[in-house]
């Protein structure tokens, strides 16, 4: 299909690789363009326009420029045909969410490139726990935390835990080291062999996957074990 007959068509008969939403999925946002941004928060078309027909009649009453479109007012949407109050609205809150992130402070990811850092990370959210948990925290290659992600919770004595959620969870947060934690209730720092399999087993995932497992803890209250640390991993 060209261009100009899917541009004559409303966006739900577009091919699905050419819609934004879509688009945006797939490629991601910076992929799109301005006027298939401001189509997705517009939503729907009219009979005669799309809605990244719509969204270019937007960004051209204001100079094709996002800076001079930030700086409108609400009822210079008024004249612009598809643009009711909600879409006029719903401009203006994605215009003002733009300027606020550019005062916000960035946010501080911890460094979890130690054992003990894991540990005083994890105790806090394990001290009172009675049944076991295990979680895993997703670095990026400096160490700094994106993520932790509780895999499972169990009973008193062990969890069970898919390796597969792992991984999933690992790629969809582009982690490239990954560390796992689990507690003991009991208060024993001994590991157990099924803690010994599933670390092994998180291991040689982690090796088909190319990323780098960093280690797995042990958290009880005052104390932890290290697989690293005690060359186990």
């Amino acid at each position: 299909m060209s261009t100009a007959a899917t541009m004559r068509l409303p966006i739900s008969r577009w091919s699905i690789e050419d819609r934004p939403t879509e688009r945006l999925q797939r490629m991601g946002a910076d992929a799109l363009t301005d006027a298939e941004l401001l189509a997705i928060l517009i939503g729907s078309g009219t009979t005669q326009y799309s809605a990244v027909d719509i969204a270019k009649h937007v960004l051209g009453k204001f100079s094709n420029n996002l800076n001079t479109l930030g700086k409108a007012r609400f009822d210079e949407f008024e004249d612009i045909e598809g643009v009711g109050t909600q879409t006029a609205c719903k401009i203006m809150a994605a215009v003002e969410l733009g300027k606020r992130r550019q005062t916000a402070t960035a946010e501080l990811r911890p460094d979890m490139g130690t054992a003990v850092r894991i540990y005083n990370y994890m105790q806090p959210r394990m001290m009172d726990l009675d049944v076991e948990q295990f979680h895993i925290l997703l670095m990026n290659q400096n160490y700094k935390l994106i993520k932790s992600v509780k895999i499972s919770q169990g009973g008193i004595t062990e969890t069970s835990v898919d390796i597969r959620v792992i991984m999933r969870e690992a790629v969809l947060s582009n982690a490239t080291i990954l560390a796992a934690c689990h507690n003991h209730p009991s208060g024993s720092l001994t590991p157990s062999k099924a803690d010994d399999g599933l670390t092994q087993s998180i291991k040689h995932a982690c090796e088909l996957m190319r990323i780098l497992f960093l280690d797995h803890v042990i958290v009880t209250d005052g104390a932890y074990y290290s697989y690293h640390e005690q060359g186990k991993i």
